[in-house]
């Protein structure tokens, strides 16, 4: 009986003695997983009142102005080092031709309703855009209320769409409105004084001609976000497409296959 109870207090020992080793290591592990996310939190804090951008991936949206146009787009990024990385970028934009201008038709009679026209439009010229590229960081912001300067440069695919421009014409008898686009037919109609005013954006969706192109970009980018989670920035850059065979845009105009054109974005988004 002696014997049996000493057994059973040495066996008690030695599993009191593991549990409390499994549990002071689990104890152990678990500070030690805490320590290492404390220093990582520190880490970025410093990093963020220092100014140095830090994350794993970006989502950026923006509005450009350009030269020749207007845009919008989209940009994935993703840190490959703190100095670089990789970026995507999808962009819709419109080209126009340095001599469109608007007019009004004042002699109308159904003036309330018209709207103005381009005189000599023969199609909108519209881009879709898919480019590839880099994101090289030239400058940290030195604090969190500094700017940081990045260098972007970039190429890919594009597609151009040209979609026919429609004007609303007196017909030829007098007795009503006609919607026409430019064709030789109809070429001195109009071009002619009998325009009331421009078709309407739905018109001619269901002519677009597809043009495929490339192009390729470079920018500076100043980023001015108080936090390093928050993207705000000005993108300052120029771009050059190409889309084989003619685009006409205006008639009467020479026709080009190779545009080039600067360009000033604003751009927000957020960081991980």
């Amino acid at each position: 009986m002696v014997k049996k109870v000493f057994l059973f207090l040495i066996f008690s020992f030695v599993l009191g003695h593991a549990q409390a080793q499994f549990t002071l290591g689990r104890t152990s592990d678990r500070e030690d997983r805490k320590a290492q996310k404390r220093k990582k939190i520190n880490a970025l804090i410093r990093q963020a009142e220092e100014g140095t951008l830090v994350y794993t991936k970006q989502s950026v949206f923006g509005f450009q102005a350009r030269s020749n146009g207007y845009g919008f787009l989209y940009e994935l990024g993703k840190m490959k080092t703190p100095l670089k990385s990789n970026i995507y970028r999808v962009e819709l934009t419109e080209i126009k031709h340095p001599k469109e201008n608007k007019f009004q038709n004042l002699s109308n009679p159904f003036l309330f309703i018209s709207n103005p026209y381009i005189y000599g439009k023969v199609n909108n010229f519209y881009q879709l855009s898919l480019g590839v590229g880099q994101q090289r960081l030239l400058g940290q912001k030195g604090n969190k209320n500094g700017v940081s300067v990045s260098w972007n440069y970039l190429g890919g695919l594009s597609a151009g769409f040209l979609k026919p421009y429609y004007v609303q014409v007196e017909d030829s008898t007098g007795t009503g409105v006609r919607h026409i686009k430019y064709t030789s037919k109809d070429s001195a109609l109009f071009l002619g004084p009998a325009i009331l005013g421009a078709g309407g954006f739905w018109r001619g969706w269901n002519e677009l001609k597809v043009k495929p192109g490339f192009f390729t970009k470079t920018s500076l980018r100043y980023d001015y976000g108080r936090f390093n989670e928050v993207v705000s920035a000005l993108e300052i850059g120029c771009s050059v497409e190409y889309y084989p065979g003619n685009n006409p845009i205006m008639a009467l105009q020479p026709e080009k296959s190779l545009f080039f054109q600067a360009y000033i974005a604003i751009l927000f988004g957020r960081r991980k």
